[in-house]
This record gives C-alpha cells, structure tokens and sequence, in this order.
C-alpha cells in the first residue's frame, strides 16, 4: 500500500490548485501536459508549493476536502508553515 500525499500547485495565474497523490512530482508532470485536471487549461502550473505526506488514500481524501474548504490566505500560511495547528 502506498503512502499518499496532498499537494498545492500554484499557477502562473497566481490561483492555488489542491489534490492528492502518491507521487506528487509525476502528478505535477501530468498536469504540464495537459492531463488531469481542467483547471489547468485556464490557469496553467507553475509549480508545486505544498506538499503534505498522509498515508492513506481516504485519509488524503479527507484532508483535500479540509485544506479546499480554506480561504486563499489560509492556504498561503499552511504553504508557509504558519498552520497553527491545522
């Protein structure tokens, strides 16, 4: 079984882009090349800023669904480690 990440890509557009992952960089590849996500045909990938490793799939899951729920400067203070317990 694979351990699983959440990850922040932010965009060339400045938008910042959650999803999970067991391997994050091959995702980000994924996601140059115009697969995936539709997001990004509109707001292309720059880079990932965040990555967080959970373990399981629904774990992951669970925490995408926290970390989506975030308002933007939340989001830029998790990518800065200022989580406060989060």
């Amino acid at each position: 079984m694979a351990d699983w990440y959440v990850y922040i890509i932010e965009t060339t557009t400045g938008k910042l882009y959650t999803g999970i992952s067991p391997d994050p960089d091959q995702r980000f590849k994924k996601h140059k090349e115009g697969k995936g996500a539709r997001f990004f045909r509109i707001h292309p990938p720059k880079k990932i800023v965040y990555r967080e490793l959970i373990g399981s799939k629904s774990d992951a899951l669970r925490r995408e669904s926290a970390i989506k729920k975030m308002k933007a400067p939340e989001k830029r203070n998790l990518i800065k480690g200022e989580n406060h317990g989060i």
